[in-house]
């Protein structure tokens, strides 16, 4: 009976110590992810979605979600906002930067990208995690285009592609193939026209890539208003991003960037608040009388407001208020 007795509590002691690996090896994952999100919940500066979520990517920043063309969005840039540059991958192999970022004095107009030199059928991929916007053609522009929005608050559009490969609202990650290399729209040879913007607000890509290395030239990019972004290393505490910070440093950040958007915010209701005024440009063989009942008021309005008489004669380009 002792021999037995001894035997049982041997085998007791065994399964029971198993059973209390076990269950620390199911609880060790869940500390670990449970302490991922507490670092995510608190970097979320200007907003509280993940910074992986992507049904709805970088919302807190972002007023609408439109699957048309859209460049520039009615809300207050942030004086600073901190763009997480990892994760990212390329949008195409290809090294060659065949035209920069800036004005062009050839064609007379600014160039808001970087052309990098594909061949029609290469492979072009999201360069980071997001859900897919925009997917069209235009024919005197971008030819076929995809607009990709990420969590990280950028932009990135992809032109002159010989074909889609995705589906407005889709997701897709880094990396993912969206399209293949084309010669299509306003272009003169096969290429890819490659754009990041934030807020509507273009940057350089060649500020943001390597395109020679093929990488990123910093883990962050510091967005400023006044357009003087810089470079960041790892572990900055500037605003936005994800790294991890402790909960008052958290707290003082947020409460520093709400009052920022707060006061840009009131700034641009001020200027709606404004009267605005309403202008007409004098066409040939038009008349006061024409000009008044077209604008919907009167011709003693009209005299009023720009300082003439009834007989005084209009000129062709004249400038005229009517509110």
């Amino acid at each position: 009976m002792k021999k037995i007795f001894t035997t049982l509590s041997l085998i007791f002691t065994i399964v029971a110590g198993c059973m209390a690996q076990d269950r620390l090896a199911n609880i060790a994952p869940i500390d670990q992810k449970m302490r991922t999100i507490d670092s995510i919940a608190l970097v979320r500066l200007g907003g509280q979605e993940s910074p992986y979520d992507l049904q709805n990517p970088a919302a807190a920043l972002y007023p609408t979600w439109s699957n048309d063309y859209i460049r520039t969005y009615d809300v207050a840039l942030p004086s600073e906002y901190r763009i997480d540059l990892r994760q990212f991958h390329m949008p195409c192999d290809s090294r060659m930067v065949t035209s920069h970022y800036g004005y062009r004095r050839s064609f007379r107009r600014q160039h808001y990208g970087t052309d990098i030199k594909v061949f029609v059928g290469d492979t072009i991929r999201a360069a980071f995690s997001g859900k897919v916007r925009v997917v069209k053609f235009e024919r005197n522009g971008y030819g076929n285009y995809v607009v990709i929005r990420h969590p990280n608050g950028l932009e990135t559009i992809y032109g002159h592609m010989s074909k889609h490969l995705v589906k407005p609202d889709q997701i897709v990650k880094a990396g993912d193939v969206i399209g293949l290399g084309g010669n299509t729209g306003r272009s003169t040879g096969s290429h890819l026209h490659f754009e990041t913007r934030f807020l509507g607000q273009f940057i350089d890509p060649e500020k943001l890539f390597d395109f020679d290395a093929q990488d990123v030239r910093g883990d962050f990019y510091l967005f400023r208003s006044n357009g003087r972004g810089t470079m960041l290393a790892a572990g900055s505490n500037a605003v936005g991003g994800e790294e991890e910070m402790d909960e008052e440093t958290a707290k003082a950040l947020m409460a520093k960037e709400a009052e920022s958007v707060a006061f840009q915010q009131n700034k641009i209701q001020e200027q709606k608040a404004k009267p605005r005024t309403f202008v007409h440009k004098v066409k040939s063989g038009e008349t006061l009388s024409s000009i008044a009942r077209k604008c919907g008021t009167s011709i003693d309005r009209l005299c009023r407001l720009n300082n003439i008489k009834r007989t005084t004669v209009l000129r062709p380009g004249q400038i005229l208020k009517y509110s």
